[in-house]
């Protein structure tokens, strides 16, 4: 069946970049892409601006558009692949949520900036922003000007303090397509797990058993944001994936736009994956 996925894009280099390492990510799947722009304009930019100066600038973005559609194809061309184009002065955020319901969206892929000035800076406002929106659709994000490699492993930190039913199907179909090994991470000793975790552990274990995947426990580090980062690093991670729950490690460090204490900087793809 084929994938439907939605790539924003404000025609910066990162959003493009993310678009390539899409494409390549999927290659050999059957996908339509979806090249989404708002040419909304802020209120402070309109009030000063003619309707006529409104229109010529949502027609360059049509035609920005068709050119990155077009240029995508000659330079990607793969049977595989379909691409459409969808301009709308709607807010970008209200929008997305629209796009997902009515053209079946599977994943949303968005680049994020490139190194900011301020390094606790996580994520551009934008990535921040669609991440809090959206809650139906799994989102990937990819780092700035990241080449694509093939990814064989991809880490999965969890608490084991829920049950996965459904939620983990975005990170078996990221398994699937390259045959990639789930790494399961968990932030502690393995003796320090209560009676629910380990039923939930084993739960875990049974939705994976057609999976190649290992446990990890690693001891309870002052701060998971680094404890993931040296995981990821040490075991030459290609993709991180993450369910967003309430509460959850994502919610707390898209609290604020600015982190200062936290050392969580993903220089690999990130899957997030909606709460069922």
């Amino acid at each position: 069946m084929s994938k439907n996925i939605l790539l924003p894009t404000d025609f910066s280099d990162n959003a493009y970049s993310a678009a390539i390492y899409t494409l390549k990510l999927y290659k050999e799947e059957q996908c339509t892409f979806h090249f989404l722009h708002s040419s909304k304009l802020n209120a402070s930019s309109m009030s000063s601006m003619s309707n006529k100066l409104a229109r010529v600038l949502a027609e360059k973005a049509r035609l920005d558009l068709t050119d990155l559609k077009t240029k995508i194809e000659r330079d990607y061309a793969n049977d595989n692949h379909t691409f459409e184009i969808i301009l709308s002065t709607n807010d970008l955020h209200s929008l997305i949520d629209v796009v997902v319901e009515k053209e079946n969206i599977d994943l949303i892929v968005i680049g994020t900036k490139g190194e900011t000035k301020a390094k606790e800076i996580l994520f551009g406002s934008n990535t921040v922003n669609t991440i809090k929106q959206v809650k139906n659709c799994p989102i990937l994000v990819i780092p700035n000007k990241f080449d694509f490699v093939k990814p064989e492993q991809i880490a999965f930190p969890t608490d084991f303090n829920r049950v996965y039913g459904d939620e983990l199907l975005p990170l078996k179909q990221l398994a699937d397509l390259n045959n990639s090994k789930i790494r399961i991470v968990h932030i502690n000793n393995e003796n320090d797990i209560s009676e629910p975790q380990k039923q939930n552990l084993a739960l875990l274990e049974t939705t994976l058993n057609q999976y190649n995947y290992s446990i990890h426990w690693m001891s309870n580090f002052d701060r998971k944001a680094k404890a993931i980062q040296e995981f990821t690093e040490e075991f030459r991670i290609d993709i991180l994936a993450m369910v967003n729950y309430k509460h959850s490690f994502i919610e707390n460090i898209m609290k604020e736009p600015v982190i200062t204490n936290i050392s969580f900087h993903p220089t690999i793809p990130f899957l997030i994956i909606p709460q069922n």
